[in-house]
């Protein structure tokens, strides 16, 4: 039970900082505005996406933490949170549409670089982080046609 504290405290950080983010970044009539490419998923789509992909990091941070805090995939995991909380203020909330860009892309990195790094020391690992990489892939591709169109 003792080994399930940290897990506890990685799923509160990230799925309710993720939560946090959301809410005081929400898309508001800015985002509402602006142009989209036709792929673009409805609105409705984002918040449970994201919150089965937060559960997912989570965990994959709590394998890495338990099997070495020190470890180059644990440095990665933290640098890919701190990205991936600098998205949403960086798009909606300082409506800088290149620069979230540029943050999403340090993402991507990132996540495949943890993604690399963690697939001798744990496959389970890496493979949570594969649809959150999808989806960043995805997300980055989206975030650049807006730029684009606007």
């Amino acid at each position: 039970m003792k080994r399930f504290g940290p897990l506890t405290l990685f799923l509160l950080l990230v799925v309710g900082g993720g939560v946090a983010i959301g809410f005081l970044t929400a898309p508001g009539e800015w985002y509402a505005g602006l142009a989209k490419p036709p792929f673009n998923p409805p609105n409705w789509v984002f918040a449970p996406v994201w919150t089965v992909l937060y559960v997912l990091i989570a965990v994959a941070g709590w394998r890495t933490f338990e099997r070495d805090r020190s470890s180059w995939p644990m440095k990665l995991w933290w640098a890919q949170l701190v990205l991936n909380f600098l998205w949403s203020p960086a798009f909606f909330a300082a409506h800088r549409i290149g620069l979230a860009l540029l943050v999403i892309l340090l993402l991507l990195a990132a996540i495949l670089a943890f993604l690399v790094m963690s697939w001798r020391q744990s496959r389970v690992a890496a493979w949570l982080f594969a649809p959150y990489a999808a989806w960043v892939a995805f997300a980055a591709v989206l975030n650049g046609s807006i730029w684009l169109l606007n």
